[in-house]
């Protein structure tokens, strides 16, 4: 096959870091790329290069093409010598450098256009808008009207197994069903490469198999280059035929997928859960229920009469698939989601607090020992990572002593101490999106809290990132006394870093126990 991408050399810098440093490797027309490396090591900034959106210090990337010689559109360089599909016009070999061009180039325009990206946690859609409003609204930007952007929606939506939530609210959809609706918006453009950036980093193993099953027939569909950043070893493994390892921004190995995610999986560091002692329950919750209504799907029961305790100093987990439940259960254990009925208790000393009944004298009395990093966190972009631990969150400390305790915080959620130097003084635009979530759990930490509920903390942390951050919850709980709940799909960290825990299914508990419990609990409804 011709060759469609050509980087060479490549180095970007900010503020004289390198992100990448003489990057170089060729992309064949509809062959597939995995990239994999930790946190910061480039792998974002990279994608955003490959799709025109990046500048470019030193180096090249080289697309080689076919350009219509009438309106200039963009096909795969075979399609050379053809008709354009556009105007009908004659397409013509052709080959640009990105690094030549500046953002206001037609040529880096419709580059832009023709090739798809899926961006980690930002699904980018009309979140009150039905699904297939979203694609349709996708095709009205290339060109399609009336009733063949109608016809071709249906089919779009069929490709990636949405037919069945055409009329859905896009805000109520899983997680899973979120991206799928997203690479039918970007197979609207007919793509020439698909960049697909942690595509299922936050998603269960199970939405995530049909994700990428999703996107493997896409791809033969459509003839789309692929290039896919993943923390998952296997994931790169699935979806790629060759990777590349990036560290500090180089590349240090190259080759089959499966050869590049087992030399990665072997950086993992090893995780240290010692057998500790819990003390009596310090959250109680009793046939608490959460229910919604939906126009389209009447009365939705998010969480369905559940109860549980949760003891002092015990690492607590709440384990389910995406739409189980899990996230709105944590929202009313610390106040900021009203339940239906039920109750939840939070022991303050030796006083039970009701979080259901608002105000100062009742939860407000509890929720000042607490703290949630949410699916979803934001970090104050005007603000640099140290004032974002600070001055942010109300921690009013002499600036000395807050740098220092910000460092300290930094390196227990897995920095290193020269990095957590760099990171303090950084916006959080200048963080990949790995460190920008250790930062975000790190402005948790620092307040300090007795109970700290952390919703899908590892959503999208390399493994060794993620080894990491286990060893330091474990170390917080050993020598901060803190009882953490912990949200999340990711059973291999449930079961690294929790005591015990309960396994929620459409609403409902259906196991409590062991991690190894749960996992096996799992399995089995998997199976069912």
């Amino acid at each position: 096959m011709p060759v469609l991408v050509e980087v060479q050399n490549l180095t970007v810098k900010f503020d004289g870091r390198c992100a990448l440093k003489d990057v170089s490797f060729t992309l064949e027309e509809g062959d597939s790329l995995g990239i994999l490396g930790k946190s910061g090591s480039g792998k974002t900034v990279l994608m955003h290069v490959l799709k025109g959106l990046e500048h470019i210090d030193e180096g090249s990337v080289i697309y080689h093409l076919s350009e219509c010689e009438k309106c200039g559109r963009l096909e795969r360089p075979s399609d050379a010598g053809g008709t354009c599909p556009r105007c009908g016009g004659v397409l013509k070999l052709i080959e640009f450098d990105l690094a030549k061009l500046d953002s206001h180039h037609p040529r880096r325009k419709e580059l832009q256009r023709r090739l798809a990206i899926m961006l980690q946690r930002t699904f980018g859609l009309y979140g009150d808008e039905r699904v297939l409003v979203n694609v349709l609204n996708a095709l009205t930007e290339v060109g399609y009207e009336g009733k063949d952007a109608v016809m071709k929606a249906a089919e779009l939506l069929n490709d990636v197994n949405m037919s069945h939530r055409i009329m859905h609210v896009a805000r109520e959809l899983s997680g899973g069903e979120k991206q799928r609706v997203v690479l039918a918006r970007q197979l609207a453009k007919e793509p020439i490469m698909l960049l697909a950036d942690e595509p299922t980093g936050t998603l269960d193993l199970k939405t995530a198999d049909i994700v990428h099953d999703t996107i493997v027939k896409a791809r033969k569909k459509y003839n789309m280059g692929l290039v896919v950043t993943s923390h998952w070893p296997t994931v790169v493994e699935e979806l790629a035929e060759r990777a590349i390892l990036l560290e500090d921004g180089q590349i240090t190995m190259e080759g089959p997928s499966h050869e590049v995610a087992e030399s990665f999986a072997k950086q993992v560091s090893h995780i240290t859960k010692e057998k500790v002692e819990v003390g009596t329950p310090i959250i109680r919750v009793e046939n608490l229920t959460k229910k919604y209504v939906s126009i389209d799907r009447g009365v939705i029961r998010a969480v369905d009469n559940i109860s549980f305790e949760v003891y002092e100093g015990e690492i607590f987990g709440i384990v389910g698939e995406s739409g189980s439940g899990k996230t709105s259960t944590a929202k009313m254990l610390i106040g900021l989601l009203e339940p239906t009925s039920g109750s939840v208790m939070v022991r303050v000393g030796d006083e039970w607090v009701d979080m259901t009944q608002p105000g100062y004298n009742f939860r407000g009395r509890a929720t000042k020992y607490m703290a949630i990093l949410h699916q979803e966190y934001n970090l104050y972009p005007y603000r640099t990572v140290l004032e974002n631990l600070t001055e942010s969150i109300g921690l009013d400390l002499p600036l000395e002593l807050g740098e220092k305790k910000a460092l300290f915080t930094l390196t227990s959620v897995g920095f290193s101490e020269q990095r957590a130097q760099e990171v303090l003084k950084s916006m959080p635009e200048e963080l990949s999106e790995g460190e920008q979530h250790r930062v975000a759990l790190a402005q948790v930490l620092i307040k300090e809290p007795r109970i700290v509920i952390l919703d899908e903390p590892t959503g999208t942390m390399d493994p060794i990132t993620k080894a990491e951050v286990s060893n330091s919850i474990l170390a917080a709980r050993k020598s901060l006394d803190q009882t953490f709940v912990i949200v999340s799909h990711d059973t291999d960290f449930v079961e690294a870093v929790c005591d015990r825990g309960i396994l929620m299914f459409r609403g409902k508990i259906i196991a409590e126990g062991t991690p190894e419990q749960l996992i096996d609990a799992q399995m089995r409804t998997e199976v069912t």
